[in-house]
C-alpha cells in the first residue's frame, strides 16, 4: 500500500469536501459531518435488525449512491468498512481492494461530479491502476471508471417535454450543453439499467444519497419541476434492505406534483426514521430552501410507526413514534399536532369554504390593463400590486367573468405572500400578510385570494381581524410549508360566528389551549402589528 493510499484512509484536516462550493441550490454537496449522521442512523438500524452486528464488519453488503456528486457517502462508507473489516481481511491493500471492487458503487450525476467522486474514493479520477496512473488505491479495476459509473444520458421528448423528468425540450435539447438527464430516473426498467451499468444482476443492500432537487436549468416559474421524488421512487423499486436520502421537506405539505408522492410516503409503513430540519442552513450552510430539508431511513423489514425527530437550531423534538398518515399532510412538530386535535375535535366548517381560490377574478398578478382613478359607470375598482406596494384603479366590469358573485359583495382580500413571511424556516414567522377589506363593486388580481361573500362591512372587518390572530396564522402554518398561502392552507382553520369579534384570548379559551401551548404558539408566530403591511 502506497503512502498516498494510506494517507487517504486516515482522518485529515481540513477535509477538502468541506471546502468545495455547491453546484447550485438544487445540486448541493453533502457535508461530510451530515453524511456521517445519516450513516450512523443506518448503522443503528442494521444493528437492531441483526442482533447487534455492525454493518461495517460485513464484507457481503453492497452500497449504492445513485446520485453521487462529491463522493462523500462512498468515501465515508469505504472508511468505515476499512476499519470494520480489519479482522476479517487483515491485509490493508486486499481489504481496500475488496471494498472498492465488491461493495461500493456510485452513479455520477454529471461528468464533472463522476470525476470528483472517483478522486474522493479512489484518490484519482483513474480507477484503474497503471504505470501512467499509479495513484488508485484499488488494484483490480480493468477500466478507469471503476464502480463509479457515468455516461451522458439523453432526454426523451414527447410533446415538448421529457416524460421521465418533465424537462422542456426548448431549453435542454441543445448540442454540447449538459443534459441533466439523470440515468437512474430516465428508464422504465431500473433493475435492467443497473445491470447494464455494473455488469450483472445487481442487488444492493443499502442505497444512500442526496439527489438533485429540481430539474436544473428551467429558469424558474413553470419551467422548474421537482425531481427528487423520482430518485426515491426508483430506489425503492430496486428493493434494497435500506434506503436513506436527504431531500427537501416540501413534500410533507406542498410542492407542485407532490400529491401522489406525499400520499405514498406518508402511508409507507417501511419508513422507520424521519429527521426534519426546518432551517436548511443547519444541514447545508449557505443554502436557503424555504421548506427545510429532511433525511429518512426506509427499512424493508420494518412495518410500523416512524420515529420522527424535529431539529430546529438547538431545539430537538423527538424521536417520537408517529403514524405519518394521520392527515393528508404531515404535521412536523408533535406539539402542534396536539393543538390541532383540539381544534378539529369541534368539527366546525372550514374557512377554506369561504375562499375563492387562486386568481379569484381571472386577473394575473402582472395584470396592467387598467386605468388609474376611481371607477366610472360600467367599471369596477381593481386592487393590484407592484414592487412599490398596493395600488388601485378601474377596469371594465365586462372583462370579469370569474367569481362574478363576489364583485358586488363585501369581501376580505388575503395576500398569498407578504413581508416577513419566511415560509416557517425563521421563527417566529408572520405566516400570512395583513388582510384587507374590499368593498362592493371591486375585484383584485392574483396577488390575493378572496374570502366572501360577506353580509356587511362589519362582518368583513371581523373576518379580517380573525385572520390576523396568532391562532389562525398558527393553524395555517401547519399546512403552509412555503412562502405562498394558497386556498388549501386554510383547510384546518374553523369558521366562526361572524357577528362577534374573535381575539386570541377568546379563541384560546374556546379551544382549551393551555398556557404552555400558548407559549409554543407565540414561539412560532409573531404578533401582527399596525406596521405590518399586506
Amino acid at each position: 500500500m502506497s503512502s498516498q493510499a494510506g494517507f487517504t484512509l486516515r482522518g485529515r484536516n481540513p477535509d477538502v469536501l468541506t471546502c468545495i462550493a455547491n453546484l447550485s441550490n438544487d445540486e448541493v454537496f453533502t457535508p461530510p459531518e451530515f453524511a456521517n449522521r445519516m450513516l450512523d442512523t443506518l448503522a443503528e438500524a442494521w444493528a437492531t435488525d441483526n442482533k447487534g452486528a455492525t454493518i461495517w464488519a460485513d464484507k457481503t453488503v453492497k452500497f449504492l449512491d445513485p446520485c453521487t456528486k462529491s463522493g462523500v457517502f462512498l468515501r465515508e462508507i469505504t472508511r468505515r468498512l476499512t476499519q470494520g473489516l480489519e479482522k476479517e481481511i487483515p491485509n490493508l491493500e486486499k481489504r481496500v481492494n475488496h471494498i472498492l471492487t465488491k461493495q461500493v458503487y456510485g452513479i455520477g450525476i454529471t461528468q464533472l461530479t463522476s470525476l470528483l467522486a472517483r478522486r474522493s474514493v479512489y484518490c484519482t479520477k483513474h480507477a484503474k491502476k497503471t504505470k501512467q496512473h499509479p495513484h488508485s488505491i484499488a488494484t483490480d479495476f480493468t477500466d478507469d471508471d471503476g464502480n463509479i459509473w457515468f455516461r451522458r444520458t439523453e432526454h426523451t421528448w414527447k410533446e415538448g417535454r421529457c416524460p421521465y423528468c418533465g424537462a422542456p425540450k426548448g431549453i435542454f435539447d441543445r448540442e454540447g450543453l449538459e443534459t441533466h438527464a439523470y440515468a437512474l430516473i430516465h428508464t422504465d426498467n431500473v433493475k435492467a439499467r443497473l445491470a447494464e451499468m455494473f455488469g450483472g444482476n445487481m442487488q444492493f443492500d443499502v442505497i444512500i444519497g442526496n439527489p438533485p432537487y429540481q430539474m436544473t436549468g428551467g429558469g424558474g416559474g413553470t419551467n422548474d419541476s421537482s425531481i427528487y421524488h423520482l430518485f426515491v421512487e426508483q430506489a425503492i423499486r430496486l428493493d434494497p434492505r435500506f434506503l436513506s436520502m436527504v431531500i427537501p421537506s416540501r413534500w410533507m405539505a406542498g410542492g407542485r406534483g407532490m400529491d401522489e408522492f406525499r400520499k405514498t410516503m406518508l402511508g409507507d409503513r417501511h419508513l422507520s426514521t424521519l429527521v426534519d430540519y426546518p432551517n436548511s442552513a443547519q444541514v447545508f450552510p449557505g443554502v436557503d430552501l424555504k421548506s427545510g430539508v429532511c433525511y429518512f431511513l426506509w427499512n424493508r423489514e420494518h412495518v410500523g410507526d416512524c420515529a420522527v425527530t424535529l431539529i430546529r437550531d438547538n431545539d430537538v423534538v423527538g424521536p417520537t413514534d408517529r403514524k405519518l398518515d394521520e392527515y393528508d399532510v404531515f404535521i412536523r412538530d408533535e406539539r402542534a399536532a396536539k393543538i390541532l386535535k383540539k381544534v378539529l375535535k369541534k368539527e366546525e366548517a372550514s374557512f377554506e369554504d369561504l375562499l375563492a381560490g387562486d386568481t379569484p377574478f381571472g386577473l394575473a398578478t402582472n395584470f396592467t390593463a387598467f386605468r388609474q382613478g376611481e371607477p366610472d359607470k360600467d367599471e369596477v375598482k381593481l386592487y393590484a400590486s407592484s414592487n412599490a406596494g398596493r395600488r388601485s384603479g378601474a377596469v371594465k366590469r365586462s372583462i370579469i367573468t370569474k367569481n362574478t358573485h363576489l364583485i358586488d359583495a363585501w369581501k376580505v382580500l388575503a395576500p398569498q405572500a407578504g413581508p416577513g413571511n419566511s415560509g416557517g424556516h425563521v421563527l417566529p414567522d408572520m405566516v400570512l400578510g395583513r388582510p384587507s377589506v374590499a368593498e362592493p363593486n371591486s375585484v383584485c388580481t392574483q396577488t390575493w385570494i378572496v374570502a366572501g361573500p360577506l353580509k356587511s362591512k362589519k362582518q368583513a372587518e371581523i373576518v379580517a381581524r380573525y385572520l390576523q390572530t396568532s391562532f389562525v396564522r398558527f393553524i395555517v402554518s401547519l399546512r403552509k410549508i412555503s412562502q405562498h398561502a394558497m386556498k388549501g392552507v386554510y383547510r384546518w382553520v374553523p369558521q366562526q360566528n361572524w357577528d362577534q369579534d374573535w381575539t386570541d384570548e377568546a379563541l384560546y379559551k374556546k379551544y382549551s389551549i393551555t398556557k404552555d401551548e400558548i407559549i409554543f404558539i407565540n414561539s412560532m408566530v409573531r404578533p401582527m402589528s399596525e406596521d405590518d403591511d399586506e
